[in-house]
C-alpha cells in the first residue's frame, strides 16, 4: 500500500478531487499556504494500492497545470526615507509536488 502525498495549487484541487473521486480514489484535503507566494495550496492525501500508484499520478498530472502568473515581491527592509518600488516578477505557479511513500501498516475502523 501507498500514501501519495500531492500539494496543489488551490484552484486546481476542485478538479483534481472530483476526478479522483469518480475513479474511486478516496481523498482527504488540508488547506495550506506555500512559502514564496504565500498562496493558497491544498494538500491531498490519497492511500492506495501499490497497482494503482501509476493511474492516480496520471490523474494529478492531467488535473494540475503549471502556469504563468505575475506577482510584486515584498519590498525589502530599507532605511527610513528610503524608497524601492517593486517590479512585478514573472513565476510559475500550479502543477503539483508529489510524494509516494510506502504505508507499513493501514486499519480502518
Amino acid at each position: 500500500m501507498k500514501l501519495i502525498m500531492a500539494i496543489v495549487n488551490s484552484d486546481d484541487s476542485r478538479g483534481l478531487i472530483d476526478r479522483l473521486l469518480r475513479r474511486g480514489f478516496s481523498a482527504t484535503v488540508i488547506s495550506t499556504t506555500g512559502g514564496f507566494l504565500r498562496e493558497g495550496n491544498a494538500t491531498i492525501f490519497i492511500g492506495t494500492e501499490d497497482h494503482k500508484v501509476d493511474e492516480c499520478l496520471r490523474i494529478i498530472r492531467e488535473s494540475c497545470h503549471t502556469r504563468t502568473q505575475y506577482v510584486t515581491p515584498l519590498p525589502p527592509v530599507m532605511e527610513p526615507g528610503e524608497l524601492q518600488i517593486p517590479t512585478p516578477v514573472e513565476v510559475q505557479v500550479g502543477g503539483a509536488t508529489v510524494f509516494v511513500m510506502n504505508v507499513e501498516r493501514f486499519e480502518k475502523f
